[in-house]
């Protein structure tokens, strides 16, 4: 229970400490929002109009400092994010809600489909791992886990999209016609293949050698001996000794990267103008769009908080060392 109690007291102040971060950074960016508006529309709106626009952005620099920040918490906690510079006068939460369903369904599947082809693979090449094919894989696995995304993304996109025309340059789905059920699906479904690609294939790598030195790792322990010695199966060992044991390490891994699905893939999303959260940030910080940023990096922060806390408290139940701190 105190470890609970602990992990709540740190949730509670790493959120503030965020929150805090939130508000301060974008006010160092040089530029504001009202100005940049008023430039969007060349000076069509009467620049008397730039205080009623700092005020609506939430940025209104002739307030007290401290007043802001009130007030920035105050709306943070009741969900009211502002009304976005990028897509005026529409409100940042309705952006949101638009952009978040596409980085979730793409970016969360790629990253589970990762995580468990890179763990199932680092099991089986640590069991094996004197085998030619875990002397093919794990080279193999160290160049995709050193490959950076965007490139890999840049590459694909060149050869099967351009070259080929075998898949879309960019988008999320079909644009020409009016299309519905699984005609809508599928158009989803074909234009998430190259981007659903990258992550799976850069992101699997690094899962499989995670897993692969943990079980190794593992596998020198002497309860793994004593199961040998009992005459255990070899695939009892493997997976309900060692794989069971060194998967925790990669469970805190996963936890972490679940959080970070929010955020999508930000250069992998501008690559093929996937519609997700990471390609909205961009757009936030060309136009300095305080509210729009601010509500981004709020989700991610809640996100990856969630996430780690989730982890933590499940620990608690698969790592008895948890419960009796190491005793």
């Amino acid at each position: 229970m105190r470890y609970i109690i602990k992990r709540v007291i740190f949730f509670v102040i790493t959120a503030w400490a965020a929150l805090t971060m939130n508000f301060i950074l974008p006010r160092l960016m040089p530029g504001n929002p009202a100005e940049v508006m008023i430039a969007k529309f060349r000076g069509r709106l009467n620049p008397q109009a730039i205080n009623a626009l700092e005020i609506a952005f939430g940025i209104n620099v002739h307030q007290n400092m401290f007043i802001q920040y009130a007030d920035y918490l105050k709306r943070m906690v009741v969900g009211n994010f502002g009304v976005s510079v990028t897509f005026y006068p529409t409100n940042v939460s309705q952006v949101l809600s638009q952009a978040i369903p596409w980085t979730i369904g793409l970016f969360g599947v790629s990253t589970v489909i990762a995580f468990l082809l890179g763990t199932i693979l680092g099991i089986r090449t640590s069991w094996r791992r004197n085998s030619a094919s875990s002397s093919v894989i794990v080279p193999f696995s160290l160049f995709l886990n050193s490959m950076p995304y965007f490139w890999f993304a840049l590459v694909i996109d060149y050869i099967f999209a351009f070259e080929l025309g075998w898949f879309p340059l960019g988008g999320a789905y079909s644009s020409g016609g009016s299309l519905h059920g699984w005609a809508l699906v599928g158009s989803i479904l074909y234009y998430a293949i190259l981007p659903g690609t990258t992550i799976i294939v850069t992101a699997t790598g690094g899962w499989l050698l995670t897993m692969r030195n943990n079980m190794i790792s593992v596998l020198s322990d002497d309860f793994v001996t004593f199961a040998r010695a009992k005459g255990l199966p070899d695939r009892v060992i493997e997976y309900k000794y060692a794989a069971r044991n060194a998967i925790l390490p990669s469970f805190t891994g996963f936890a972490m990267a679940l959080g970070f699905i929010i955020s999508g893939a930000l250069l992998t999303e501008i690559v093929f103008s996937y519609p997700g959260v990471g390609y909205l940030l961009y757009q936030s910080v060309l136009n300095i769009d305080y509210p729009l940023m601010q509500a981004i990096f709020l989700f991610i922060t809640v996100a990856v908080l969630t996430a780690n806390f989730i982890a933590d408290i499940v620990y608690v139940f698969l790592d008895p060392r948890v419960r009796t701190r190491g005793e």
